[in-house]
């Protein structure tokens, strides 16, 4: 089971992407978790995490993120994809970065 890690400031918006992006993963029946954080617990969630997602919004913090996450691919979540909740234009973005299809 792959586990996609969202970080944020410790929005509500975060939260709702998470359960879009739950929502598409259980349409393609695509096992995984995923869930989100504030970026103050990125180096203690990550060591099981197979990607971590970033809100747009915290976006100059992505290169503090991938030091305290080695390992871990780190990207941050399309602008658009987040605005308008697209939960499969998320799912896509993380499923590539894991260098899944």
């Amino acid at each position: 089971m792959k586990e996609i890690i969202l970080l944020c400031n410790s929005g509500m918006s975060t939260s709702l992407m998470v359960q879009k992006m739950k929502d598409a993963a259980a349409t393609e029946g695509l096992e995984c978790a995923i869930a989100a954080y504030s970026t103050d617990k990125a180096a203690e969630v990550a060591s099981d995490a197979d990607c971590i997602l970033l809100g747009p919004q915290i976006q100059f913090q992505a290169d503090e993120v991938r030091a305290a996450c080695p390992g871990v691919p780190v990207t941050v979540i399309d602008m658009v994809a987040y605005g308008t909740m697209d939960g499969n234009a998320a799912l896509a973005q993380a499923k590539s970065l894991m260098g899944e299809n």
